[in-house]
């Protein structure tokens, strides 16, 4: 197949193309600059000049998306001397990135738009990483996955929600992440700054990522809205959901709404995979623009998780609840000096219960675990404008983490020997701790010419941390006096970043470095699992906090019917946070049961990143495209004098798309190799390479009506992917979790 692919790109397919010119204004006729030209099935583009003008080599009558930050992004056929009128927009809140900024970032930011996927069901937000370079899936099962990225995992990613909000995890084993709180259907782009390049939005250690919602700006006024609904053969999963939009004058109400019922699916061995869940969603988001220059929103959602099994852990959740309020204010154009100002504010709240009930264990313990987190914060930035050549961020950030919870267990059998009374115990999970964090921040884009960019930052965290319900055997271990002292510390990231462009070649050369305090699970866990592997953890309350100090270039270049680029980067980690045994900690729980020691965090001297991203992209036709990408991650723990744990092998990805605008196809490969660069310590093992084809297709036969279907795992492959894993504490699952296997689905969105 991949040979027949390959002779297909290979037929030379061109049509003509002729230098298109035009304007752009806006509705009172002002010449527009910074406006973004992008053909719709390229990724050549053009940006107009100070007189509102731009050129692109593109076919007569092929279609370009128009863009700017402070107008209505609309689609338009292109003709010569075109002059092309667009409409102000509401004010954005929840974007970090802006490529319409001509202060944007170039090579260190990514905004991924999939209208693709649409016609699939991913089982969680994280299955829409699963095609960008560099990243990896950690899957516990079909509820509750990840993302990673080149060696960073967990907190030393900022995953956030429309811009800064945050939803995280109650569970120590990481059931519940963020992305289990918002229902991909939601998500409109995936932003992501691939690295610890910039200090504007909170801690960045190794990257931040931020899920943005679907924008009012592109509904009509007046009654909106669309109705989805889908189906998957492998788990006989169904999903649907609805949007209702009001939107006129100064006032817009969006009311969202999902339910979503997932059935164990099948592996390519023919193996069922407990991974069944029901989650119900819906969300209310009201906006109000006092005047031209400001916006004002409340957000509010809720998620209910119910029945959900993992077949990757110790125990499946009865039921995961969470509810999200955000409240945003923005103005802009205050003065000649400042040109916005932004308000933040929200508060989450995880209430989440797991049980053994249906795993083996039950026989001889029971056991219950219901947790609770709280995270409350938000952000002020003052964005100024000495000159028309330089913008300056500056502002604070605020993020405050509790989490409580306990696990109850009844022993009913003890050392082989059933008990005549069962023994009722009960097990400080989070020993209610809290780890805060307020940030100050500056940061500053210099605009040296029209071709370079220079970006400069400096941030500030005083980190505090408490633990206020202690084991005694905690406050034995780590204890002074008696007592854990509350810890505190003040952390210093900065970033610098020179960008160049000229015509269609871009570069980037950056260097940052970011700082991260220790997690409440590297702080406070207590005897609890909470890795891949089946030993206790115990947390260190005087961890040192982590830094990495990264560089990274990058090149992006196109032609007329190609397109490439690279990324290099190279990290160089210092009080890196590990795990390792420490035989001076027997084992708590179940004591006689390998293994017999705990593990405890440390921090290690050195460790290494290094690595690279690329893509090639072939444009054969207007709508025909070839897209091909290739990614490596090599992690050293100098420490242990070993490769660093949970790193996605080197991944390739072919894909041919079709793309009309009434149908379209798109045939997909996915290459991963095996990985045999394995953590001792982490008591990781190589994992075999694997192949995997996609087929997905789309047509609109109605106005307002697109019809969607995949065939997932074409040839049924059994596989795993690296980070996957799995306890052996279940009648059907003794190991890695195996990925589903050939799975047939259909998707129906109508828009009104």
């Amino acid at each position: 197949m991949a040979c027949a692919v390959m002779l297909f790109i290979g037929i030379n397919i061109y049509a003509q193309e002729s230098v298109i010119k035009g304007k752009i204004t806006n509705e009172n006729g002002k010449f527009l600059e910074h406006v973004i030209v992008k053909l719709q099935n390229s990724e050549k583009f053009a940006e107009t000049n100070q007189n509102g003008e731009f050129q692109i080599n593109a076919d007569q009558n092929e279609k370009a998306l128009i863009s700017h930050m402070n107008y209505k992004s609309k689609t338009i056929v292109l003709t010569n001397d075109i002059i092309i009128v667009l409409a102000e927009i509401t004010i954005q809140l929840n974007n970090i990135i802006l490529k319409a900024d001509p202060f944007g970032d170039i090579a260190q930011s990514e905004i991924i738009y999939d209208d693709i996927k649409a016609t699939t069901q991913p089982r969680n937000v994280s299955d829409l990483f699963k095609d960008i370079p560099g990243f990896g899936i950690q899957k516990r099962g079909a509820y509750a996955s990840e993302p990673f990225f080149r060696a960073f995992k967990y907190e030393q990613l900022n995953v956030q929600y429309d811009g800064g909000m945050k939803i995280l995890n109650a569970c120590p084993n990481r059931m519940d992440p963020i992305t289990t709180h918002v229902i991909p259907e939601e998500i409109e782009k995936i932003e992501i700054i691939r690295g610890p390049f910039t200090v504007r939005f909170g801690q960045n250690y190794g990257g931040i990522i931020n899920m943005v919602s679907k924008s009012i700006n592109s509904q009509k006024d007046g009654f909106s809205g669309n109705i989805e609904t889908g189906y998957e053969t492998n788990g006989n999963n169904f999903t649907t959901r609805g949007t209702f939009v009001y939107k006129k004058d100064k006032f817009d109400l969006e009311l969202n709404g999902s339910y979503r019922d997932y059935g164990n699916y099948t592996d390519g061995n023919g193996t069922e995979v407990p991974s069944s869940f029901k989650s119900t969603d819906y969300s209310i988001k009201m906006g109000y623009n006092p005047s031209d220059n400001q916006r004002l929103k409340f957000t509010w959602r809720q998620s209910f998780g119910r029945d959900i099994m993992h077949a990757g852990l110790m125990m499946d959740s009865p039921y995961d609840d969470s509810y999200l309020a955000g409240l945003d204010y923005k103005i802009t154009d205050v003065s000649n000096m400042i040109s916005a100002i932004t308000f933040k504010g929200f508060y989450s709240y995880v209430d989440h219960l797991m049980t053994n009930d249906d795993r083996p264990s039950f026989k001889a313990t029971a056991a219950s675990s219901n947790v609770f987190a709280t995270v409350f914060g938000g952000k002020t930035e003052l964005t100024l404008k000495p000159s028309d050549k330089l913008n300056i961020f500056t502002g604070l950030d605020a993020n405050f983490i509790a989490r409580d919870g306990d696990r109850i267990r009844t022993v009913k059998i003890m050392n082989g020997n059933v008990l005549p009374t069962p023994v009722i115990k009960v097990d400080k999970i989070w020993q209610d701790s809290e780890v805060n964090d307020i940030g100050v921040f500056a940061e500053g884009k210099y605009k040296i010419s029209d071709k370079t960019i220079i970006t400069a930052g400096l941030r500030s965290d005083f980190i505090s941390s408490s633990i206020n319900d202690p084991e005694q055997d905690f406050i034995d271990l780590h204890g002074v006096d008696g007592k854990i002292e509350d810890q505190s510390e003040v952390n210093l990231s900065g970033n610098v970043s020179l960008a160049y462009k000229v015509n269609q070649t871009e570069w980037q050369f950056a260097f940052g470095r970011g700082v991260r305090t220790a997690s409440m699970i590297e702080r406070y866990i207590n005897h609890f699992n909470v890795g891949s592997d089946p030993y206790e953890y115990v947390g260190n309350p005087y961890l040192d906090p982590e830094i990495n100090n990264q560089f990274e270039i990058s090149v992006k270049q196109s032609f007329d019917h190609f397109n490439f680029g690279a990324t290099v980067f190279y990290s160089i980690l210092t009080d890196y946070i590990s795990a390792i045994v420490d035989e001076n900690l027997p084992r708590k729980f179940m004591p006689t049961v390998p293994p017999v020691f705990a593990k405890t965090f440390v921090n290690v001297d050195k460790a290494m990143q290094t690595g690279f991203e690329m893509f090639f992209n072939y444009h054969i036709t207007s709508s025909l495209s070839f897209l091909s990408d290739l990614s490596y991650t090599y992690g050293e723990n100098k420490g242990f004098d070993e490769p660093l744990p949970q790193i996605t092998p080197l991944t390739a990805h072919l894909s041919l798309n079709y793309d009309k605008e009434k149908y379209w196809f798109n045939l997909k490969s996915r290459f991963v190799d095996n990985q045999d660069r394995i953590s001792e310590s982490f008591k990781e093992t190589e994992t075999p390479g694997f192949t995997t084809f996609d087929f997905s297709a789309g047509v609109k036969p109605l106005k307002g009506l697109t019809v969607g279907a995949a065939v997932l795992n074409i040839f049924d492959k059994a596989y795993y992917e690296h980070l996957n894993f799995s306890y052996k504490n279940s009648d059907i699952m003794s190991g890695r979790i195996y990925e589903p296997g050939r799975n047939f689905t259909i998707y129906l969105n109508y828009n009104f």
